[in-house]
C-alpha cells in the first residue's frame, strides 16, 4: 500500500510509475500491478520473503560459499525479504517500501528492498547450438519488431543482446512495448519466437533447449574440429586412416593434427577447401549454416579436394563426423581415390557416439542486465553515490529476488542475474515502457547508518509476517511453465 495517492471523484492517482494512472474502484492500474481497493492504493501480488528450505529436495542458492563468515558479506539467513510484490520508491526520492532489519550470527544487519523501474535494461541471451542463427550485428525481431541484435559468438553456443533503452524508448511506441513485452517474458522464463534479419527463427525460452527452424535442439558442439581431434584421436589410431571434423569455425583434419603427428599417423593425401591455419586446422571450409557443424552443407565430401596420388591409395579409410556426432559418415578409396561411403564399422560408430555423449545438453540461458540508477539509491540513502561505493567495497550485497547476482565494475551499479534462479513471476512492467525488477541490498546495520539510510523507517523483520507471503525457496532448473 501506498500513502502517496491523489483522490480524482471516486477515482485515485497512482504514484508508482510516471504513467500515474487514474484508477477507479475494484480496476487495476495499466501495469496490473496497483489496484483500487475501497479507495486504497495496494499493490496487487504478495510480497515474497524466502524461507530457505532442503525439506523439498531443491538445491538452494547459495549465499556464500563456506568458510567462517565474519560480517562483511551477507550470510544467508533462515529468512531472506525480497524485492518481489513490494512496490517502488518513484518519484525517486521516497525510501524504499521495505527496510527490514534482522540479526545474522550476533551481527544487525539491514536489508533494503525495492522493485525498480529499469529504462535501462535487457537480457543477454546465451543459445548452446552449433546451427546459424544468422550474422554478427544482424536485427534480431518479435512480431517483426527490432528488440535486439546478434553478438559475438562463444564456445558452442550462439549469443543475442536484446532490449536495452534505445530499443525501449528510442523507436516507435510499437517496438518499444514488443521489446517490454519479449524482455518481461524471457526474464519470467515464457518461450519468446525470435526472427533474425538473414538467418533463422529460434524459440527462447530460458532453462529449455532452443528451437531452431521448427526444431529443437538436443547437444552443443563438444568443442571446434581441432579439439575434437585432440580430445579422441587415440580412440581413432589404428580403427581409421582419417578423420576430418567438420566445422563452421575450425575443421579438424587427424593425420595433419598435431595429435596425429605425435601418434605417428601417415599423410593421407588429402586436400582439403578452406584457408589453412596451422596444421590440421582449417578455417572457412563452407559458409555457415544448420547443416554439418554449423555449416550450409549436407554433403560433406563437399569440403574436400581431389587425394593426392603420391600420398593417398585405394582402400584408404576415412571417418568424416560434425562436432555434436549429429552427423558422420565412413568412407574408403577407389580406384581412381574417390571416396564412396560404406557402412560405418561398429567400433567407429562407438566414437561417433562417444562425441554425442561428451555433448552437453542444449539450453537457453537469459541473463537479465539493468542498471540501478538513483531511484534505487535515492530510496536506500540520502547521499546515493555512497551505496555505490559501499556496493564496489563489498560492505554491500545486492541480490535480485534472493538470487546473486553480478556487478560490473566501473561507474554505477550494472548487475546481471540468472533469470531461472528467482522466484516465478518475479517481473513486471509498466506501460513507459519500462521492466520492473526486484533488487535487495543487504548490509550491517551500523554500515547503513554511516550510509546516510533512512533510518527512521527500519522496521523488524518479524513485522513483515502479517503483510507478507512467505515461500520456502529450493532451486529446481526448469521448473518454470
Amino acid at each position: 500500500m501506498t500513502d502517496a495517492t491523489v483522490a480524482a471523484g471516486d477515482k485515485i492517482r497512482c504514484d508508482a510509475c510516471p504513467v500515474m494512472c487514474y484508477i477507479k474502484p475494484g480496476a487495476a492500474g495499466a501495469c496490473d500491478r496497483y489496484a483500487n481497493h475501497d479507495g486504497e492504493l495496494v499493490r496487487v501480488d504478495p510480497h515474497i520473503v524466502l524461507e530457505r528450505t532442503v525439506s523439498h529436495g531443491g538445491r538452494l542458492v547459495p549465499f556464500q560459499a563456506g568458510g567462517d563468515w565474519d560480517g562483511k558479506l551477507v550470510h544467508e539467513p533462515s529468512v531472506f525479504v525480497t524485492a518481489i510484490g513490494a512496490g517502488t520508491t518513484y518519484p525517486d526520492y521516497k525510501p524504499a517500501p521495505f527496510i527490514v532489519s534482522s540479526e545474522v550470527d550476533g551481527v544487525d544487519m539491514v536489508t533494503v528492498v525495492t522493485e525498480g523501474i529499469f529504462s535501462y535494461c535487457g537480457v543477454k541471451v546465451k543459445i548452446d547450438t552449433d546451427r546459424y542463427l544468422g550474422p554478427e550485428t544482424a536485427t534480431v525481431r518479435a512480431e517483426g519488431e527490432a528488440i535486439g541484435h546478434v553478438t559475438t559468438s562463444e564456445y558452442g553456443s550462439q549469443m543475442l543482446s536484446l532490449g536495452g533503452v534505445h530499443h525501449l524508448t528510442g523507436g516507435s511506441k510499437k517496438e518499444g512495448r514488443v521489446t517490454c513485452d519479449a524482455l518481461m517474458d524471457l526474464s519470467n522464463c515464457k518461450p519468446v519466437e525470435l526472427t533474425i534479419d538473414g538467418g533463422a527463427t529460434v524459440v527462447v525460452q530460458a532453462g529449455r533447449p532452443p528451437i531452431v527452424n521448427g526444431m529443437a535442439e538436443e547437444r552443443m558442439r563438444v568443442g571446434c574440429g581441432s579439439a575434437t581431434i585432440g580430445m579422441f584421436a587415440k580412440q581413432w589410431h589404428g580403427k581409421v586412416d582419417e578423420v576430418v571434423v567438420v566445422d563452421d569455425h575450425i575443421t579438424g583434419v587427424l593425420s595433419e593434427h598435431q595429435a596425429g603427428k605425435l601418434l605417428d599417423i601417415p599423410d593421407t593425401g588429402i586436400k582439403m577447401k578452406g584457408r589453412r591455419s596451422t596444421p590440421g586446422r582449417y578455417f572457412q571450409v563452407a559458409d555457415p549454416g544448420t547443416g554439418w557443424g554449423g555449416t550450409n552443407i549436407s554433403d560433406p565430401l563437399s569440403v574436400l579436394g581431389p587425394f593426392n596420388a603420391k600420398e593417398a591409395r585405394p582402400g584408404l579409410t576415412m571417418l568424416m563426423v560434425s562436432t555434436t556426432g549429429e552427423h558422420a559418415a565412413y568412407y574408403e578409396l577407389d580406384e581412381a581415390l574417390r571416396p564412396v561411403e560404406k557402412q560405418m564399422p561398429p567400433d567407429l560408430q562407438f566414437s561417433v557416439e562417444r562425441i554425442q555423449e561428451n555433448c552437453e545438453p542444449a539450453l537457453c540461458t537469459v541473463l537479465f542486465m539493468g542498471g540501478a540508477g538513483g531511484s534505487l539509491r535515492a530510496g536506500v540513502t540520502d547521499n546515493p553515490v555512497r551505496l555505490t561505493r559501499s556496493v564496489k567495497d563489498a560492505l554491500t550485497r545486492v541480490t535480485s529476488g534472493g538470487a546473486p547476482v553480478y556487478v560490473w565494475p566501473g561507474g554505477g551499479i550494472t548487475f546481471m542475474v540468472d533469470v531461472t534462479q528467482m522466484p516465478a513471476g518475479a517481473f513486471g512492467y509498466v506501460p513507459t515502457p519500462a521492466l520492473v525488477a526486484p533488487i535487495e541490498f543487504t548490509l550491517k546495520l551500523s554500515d547503513y547508518a554511516a550510509l546516510g539510510g533512512h533510518m527512521d523507517h527500519v522496521r523488524p523483520l518479524a513485522s513483515l509476517r502479517e503483510n507478507s507471503e512467505f515461500r520456502p525457496m529450493p532451486y529446481i532448473p526448469g521448473r518454470r511453465a
